[in-house]
């Protein structure tokens, strides 16, 4: 393909998605395929001679879109949103055209430069403090992983390397060895199983701690297992907070945590991957109060403000705190301008060494919607949430099971926990909408969450209807 055919293809290819945004509400949000069904529909191996790109193009609609789940359907209400939008999408196509490999400053200087200046927007954009943003000569800033995970992992790894250092300045007699065994991380019960698998990856012991009533974790159920864990000689240096848990969007109470994770010298990393989109929104902002006590924060903007995936925000208070635990230099990565204290070299902040350049994405999405377009877009869909609670609070035969307070309703049919399995089964089965369950204290709950661009009233009217219909078509059955 040259640049005459890369020109036609494109516009067609452009016209492609855009039919199939555009359109997707025709199309069934979840497929009709079984496990293995792509493979007997694509040759055994690579083909050895080239193939036109209209024989490429047409297998689209005949192998793939039949095996597609349309997460940005109107009737998508699984997970928590994905975001994407067409400035978002333009820019993802610039970044693959420009194809540079961003790790250093001098591997590619826009490419650093604007991910730098484009996290301390968005972080004045959600009212972080100054320290953690870059600024001109600031010790902290922001960096772009691929996903919360990611950064979860890296706090927890720069934490650990953190706290043995300090331990072994402290106990000069002690090994690396012998405080790894006693290192111990903390996250709520309701914290995403990231968080129990970076511990898995860093060889540190995890525990949970015991959430309240609205599912979040307090200053004194924190205190209480540190104080167990201290006594019986294990160092604990790591909690990650959640602010809006994946079963039910609760939040932990950062005001009474921080304190005591200053005290404790452990390191605090803030999980708002889903919820930190909302912080834009002055009337949401004070679910982050208590962010100044944090080490690390981390929010999605892939998730709620409209930038395709990955674009996974990460802000640390001290950016030597990561540096010193990842930098490495090798003579070939080496360039003349990285100890002069003016530039950001990115591979030091991650796991991989080369990185694409997300912050195009940034750049584009803020610029073209501006922060009130963004605000309205967080506002509509929490306006949507509480349309889908009040119809359910409408009808006798279910109940609410969590707080709404932003996209996501945790609702379940009052009776038994395989009662309200069949109903998630009868859903799947019609398949018109997408939905996926939770358990909060050992309750089988559905999730409702408000993820697609596009979705509207009319959206959620469809929505309960249908989950009404089948509610009272399986009651008959179930009686």
């Amino acid at each position: 393909m040259d640049a005459a055919e890369f020109r036609k293809r494109g516009k067609e290819m452009v016209d492609y998605i855009a039919d199939y945004l555009e359109k997707i509400d025709k199309r069934q949000v979840f497929p009709d395929v079984e496990p293995g069904y792509l493979r007997p529909l694509i040759a055994d191996c690579a083909p050895q001679d080239p193939e036109s790109f209209e024989d490429v193009f047409k297998d689209i609609e005949k192998i793939i879109m039949p095996g597609v789940t349309h997460w940005h359907s109107p009737y998508f209400f699984a997970y928590f949103p994905v975001g994407s939008s067409f400035p978002s999408l333009l820019a993802d196509m610039l970044c693959s055209g420009i194809g540079c490999m961003g790790f250093s400053w001098a591997a590619s200087p826009a490419c650093t430069e604007l991910e730098t200046v484009m996290l301390d927007w968005l972080g004045k954009m959600i009212n972080l403090p100054e320290e953690f943003l870059a600024g001109k000569d600031g010790q902290g800033g922001g960096v772009i992983q691929g996903s919360a995970s990611e950064t979860t992992l890296i706090s927890l790894l720069a934490a650990r390397t953190k706290t043995i250092r300090r331990v072994q300045l402290e106990n000069p007699e002690l090994t690396e060895a012998d405080i790894m065994s006693r290192l111990v991380a903390y996250a709520s019960d309701q914290a995403h199983s990231s968080v129990e698998r970076a511990a898995l990856i860093g060889s540190v012991k995890i525990k949970s701690v015991s959430s309240d009533d609205t599912f979040s974790v307090c200053g004194a159920a924190l205190k209480k297992v540190l104080d167990e864990d201290k006594a019986s000689g294990l160092i604990p240096f790591f909690f990650c907070a959640t602010l809006g848990t994946t079963p039910c969007c609760s939040f932990d109470k950062l005001l009474e945590l921080g304190p005591i994770c200053n005290k404790e010298n452990i390191w605090m990393h803030i999980d708002a991957a889903y919820a930190g989109s909302a912080f834009i929104c002055p009337e949401f902002r004070h679910l982050l109060n208590g962010v100044e006590f944090a080490d690390s924060f981390n929010f999605n903007p892939h998730k709620w403000l409209l930038v395709n995936f990955d674009c996974s925000a990460m802000w640390v208070k001290k950016r030597s705190d990561l540096t010193d635990a990842f930098k490495l230099e090798p003579v070939y990565l080496q360039h003349h301008h990285q100890e002069s204290g003016l530039v950001t070299d990115y591979r030091h902040w991650q796991i991989p060494l080369g990185r694409r350049f997300r912050s195009l994405k940034l750049w584009f999405v803020l610029r073209m919607y501006g922060v009130t377009g963004l605000q309205e877009h967080i506002r509509k869909h929490v306006r949507l949430s509480h349309q889908f609670e009040h119809l359910v609070l409408q009808d006798g035969r279910f109940e609410i099971c969590a707080e709404v307070v932003l996209g996501l309703v945790c609702f379940r049919l009052k009776g038994s926990d395989e009662l309200n399995k069949a109903l998630l089964k009868s859903i799947d089965k019609a398949k018109k909408i997408h939905l996926v369950p939770c358990h909060l204290r050992e309750k089988f709950v559905l999730r409702f969450a408000i993820c697609s661009r596009t979705v509207e009233s009319t959206h959620i009217k469809f929505a309960w209807q249908h989950i009404s219909q089948l509610a009272t078509e399986l009651l008959k059955t179930w009686e």
